[in-house]
């Protein structure tokens, strides 16, 4: 059965247990992503041997391919992916927005959700399209991206996807925004999510697995009375959890004071997640406000693209294309005991990049999995022991 105790709180962070029924995951913890049932470059034992508890999956994906029905032919999900710990997964409604709104406004999926941070790295894309998804109050439809296929999501759609897939957390279908989307937009579509989540709610009561556990998902985009509103309603309707999710606004300041906003209209005994954030800096942000489950594609997606976590790098990571490392015999991280840094050197990760070799491509995400976990339980452990913000300015002085 599904459950979340309180264990200690350091001002509003709070360290925590929420079991499952394929275990415990002690909070706060980074929620690997495996979109399609994998996540990219390693295997299942090798996030065992990371120590990482949970994974999320989508819904989106998997329904488009292999399907969600072949899925439960095939045991579920946890049988199909050979992973046997605590699953998560996705509505899909980011996947759903990225190919409509974030489409035609040219938003992106990591940094660029933050148009204003340009000097950061993080800008809207430049490419701009057409949508491929219609949104009314049944539900989405859409576009596949793999054939051209026309499929149709809906709220109590999505909950037969979550029970098929056999995942112990559920989120509900929602309609995310664009940081571009004016007030009144906005207004509609968060409106539209709390209608859709009451209909998932009641189908998720008549159909599902009594295990599994509903999100439900707090949108409003950065506008403090829609946000403060939405927490309101879907705090209400009695929910397993909450996930915050949409538009955050335009730049790291506004999603702090989106966070802040919203984080104390929901019930303290229940689990919040934070949709779309994996960054180090924004990890210290968000676990003090109160959340305790995050994901983020960036850590996998950064480390294909040789980009490494390091505690004593800018900004806490090394681009390891870069000449200098071309001799250089130390580990990728001097503290780190993942597998990478315990057998190969910066020089022979370098050589496995400029030489295209896949190795390179697992290595590199082992290690950046690895620092986030190692990571977590120093924060875990810190909240427990109410030295939270000492860690907190260890780290973040060193940005």
């Amino acid at each position: 059965m599904f459950s979340f105790e309180l264990l200690a709180k350091e001002g509003e962070a709070r360290a925590g247990r929420l079991v499952t029924p394929h275990g415990p995951i002690e909070t706060p913890s980074f929620v690997a992503v495996g979109t399609q049932a994998t996540v990219k470059a390693v295997s299942t034992e090798d996030l065992r041997k990371i120590g990482n508890q949970v994974i999320i999956t989508n819904s989106y994906h998997l329904h488009l391919q292999p399907g969600e029905d072949l899925i439960e032919k095939m045991g579920g999900l946890h049988r199909f992916m050979g992973w046997e710990g605590p699953l998560m997964t996705d509505s899909g409604g980011f996947q759903i927005f990225s190919h409509g709104a974030g489409k035609e406004h040219g938003v992106g999926k990591i940094a660029p959700i933050f148009p204003e941070e340009k000097d950061r790295g993080q800008h809207l894309n430049s490419k701009k399209g057409k949508p491929l998804v219609k949104v009314d109050e049944e539900g989405v439809e859409f576009i596949s991206y793999l054939d051209g296929s026309r499929h149709w999501f809906t709220p109590e759609g999505v909950m037969e996807i979550g029970r098929k897939l056999g995942a112990d957390i559920i989120m509900v279908l929602d309609e995310c925004t664009s940081p571009l989307h004016d007030y009144h937009y906005t207004k509609a579509a968060m409106e539209r999510t709390h209608r859709w989540a009451v209909r998932a709610l009641v189908e998720f009561q008549r159909t599902c697995d009594n295990s599994q556990a509903l999100l439900g998902i707090v949108q409003g985009g950065a506008y403090r009375d829609l946000r403060q509103e939405s927490a309101t309603f879907i705090a209400d309707q009695g929910f397993d959890g909450y996930a915050i999710g949409g538009s955050l606004g335009r730049s790291k300041e506004e999603m702090h004071q989106v966070l802040e906003w919203t984080l104390p209209i929901l019930p303290q005994d229940k689990p919040r997640h934070l949709l779309g954030i994996g960054e180090i800096e924004d990890i210290f942000e968000v676990v003090k406000r109160g959340f305790d489950l995050f994901d983020c594609v960036a850590p996998t997606r950064m480390a294909r693209t040789g980009t490494l976590f390091a505690k004593e790098a800018e900004r806490f990571r090394i681009h390891i294309l870069n000449a200098q490392f071309r001799d250089d015999l130390q580990p990728i991280d001097e503290g780190c005991n993942c597998y990478t840094c315990s057998n190969y050197s910066r020089a022979y990760l370098r050589h496995l990049f400029v030489a295209k070799e896949l190795l390179a491509i697992r290595l590199a995400t082992i290690h950046n999995l690895y620092f986030l976990e190692s990571l977590m339980r120093q924060i875990r452990t810190a909240i427990r022991e109410g030295r939270l913000a000492t860690l907190s300015r260890e780290w973040l002085s060193l940005v």
